[in-house]
């Protein structure tokens, strides 16, 4: 099996530190100091860090109390998703400007296709970097980029060179790019799986690709083959604009398990308005929330209740995951929350079109 052409030319954007690269924009005073969106007290939780917090090594989720203590000069401030979602609306168009097949993954981030543009430009790379400035010069924030054949090697390589770099992995180098990379290097492969991995000898892409189909199967079940194709550069997904939303979804992993329900109410509160930031569109709502709860001892648990009517503002979320948190008594402490929505009126028929594709690219 191998990759053969023809390829598609994908571009992937993402924000960096977009949260807290707004509160920075919109407040010089910010800039160039570590600063977390989110709460920093006893029971806040860290939503976001800059570069600059990073390097104290504060991150999205850890308790804000822990991330004091990482960097007790960290500035917080609260996260303001109505901001972000204009941004990110600006950001959107830019894309549009270069092509319709865009397919945003959350307010931050987004697939491009290319391969055919409005710029009718045959260089993805110049493309990206195109892309990148105008977001600068336009709406005042850096971004990085991956380009590539796929979806999935361009999440990878956007990471490659952020912050406010970019990294191009044209068909050639696919194979020898992906067989260097460290495991958890891969998008979605978690901790846990990457354990797993490592347990078995696999640490890098080569080690996967040394791996048959039958093994993976047997040890990542349905994962098994993703695992397989993946590693050979083989992800036929495309990127979809008008993809309909099953669902939309928040969810957050606490440093320290929660015990109290005073705590986990607190918690709820910031994720139910995380969700609400992520219903794009004014439109998007939905009738069936669910309460997502995972135990210290990885148990998942989910409670659901549909309602007569559609739904999407902060204040019923949390009010529905609130009954749903009373509805029964916690068994373990709690390590995750998270808050999702579904039953959605984009109901809408999705319709593609047909990619055209050069038989050479130039990347």
């Amino acid at each position: 099996m191998s990759l053969l052409p023809p390829y598609r030319k994908i571009i992937h954007v993402d924000m960096d530190a977009f949260y807290a690269s707004v509160e920075q924009m919109d407040n010089p005073e910010l800039q160039g100091k570590p600063l977390a969106v989110g709460g920093g007290g006893e029971r806040g939780v860290v939503a976001a860090a800059s570069y600059e917090a990073r390097k104290y090594g504060v991150r999205s989720a850890m308790s804000g109390m822990l991330a004091r203590k990482n960097c007790p000069h960290l500035i917080f401030v609260k996260p303001r998703f109505s901001r972000y979602k204009e941004i990110s609306s600006q950001i959107r168009a830019i894309f549009n400007q270069y092509t319709d097949l865009v397919e945003p993954l959350s307010l931050d981030e987004a697939y491009l296709d290319v391969t055919k543009n409005k710029k009718n430009f045959p260089s993805a790379t110049i493309l990206a970097q195109e892309i990148r400035q105008q977001i600068y010069n336009e709406v005042g924030l850096y971004a990085s980029a991956g380009i590539s054949i796929n979806k999935f090697v361009a999440k990878i390589a956007s990471d490659v060179n952020k912050p406010n770099g970019q990294k191009t992995v044209p068909p050639e180098e696919v194979l020898a790019f992906l067989e260097a990379l460290d495991i958890k290097k891969f998008y979605g492969v978690g901790k846990v799986t990457a354990s797993k991995m490592y347990n078995l000898g696999i640490f890098t892409g080569k080690d996967l690709k040394e791996k048959s189909s039958n093994f993976l199967t047997e040890h990542f079940k349905k994962s098994g083959k993703h695992y397989f194709d993946i590693v050979r550069g083989i992800h036929n997904g495309e990127v979809k604009p008008d993809r309909t939303r099953k669902s939309v979804a928040a969810e957050h992993t606490f440093n320290t398990n929660l015990t109290s329900e005073i705590y986990m109410l607190e918690k709820l509160e910031i994720i139910a308005e995380e969700l609400s930031g992520r219903l794009l569109k004014p439109n998007i709502s939905g009738k069936t929330i669910t309460l997502k709860i995972k135990y210290s001892d990885f148990t998942i648990q989910t409670r659901s209740k549909t309602l007569p009517y559609f739904v999407k503002d902060k204040s019923v979320l949390l009010e529905q995951a609130k009954e749903l948190l009373y509805q029964e008594e916690m068994h373990e402490s709690v390590r995750l929350l998270g808050i999702s929505l579904s039953n959605l009126n984009t109901n809408t028929v999705e319709k593609e079109e047909p990619v055209e594709f050069q038989l050479k690219l130039e990347f």
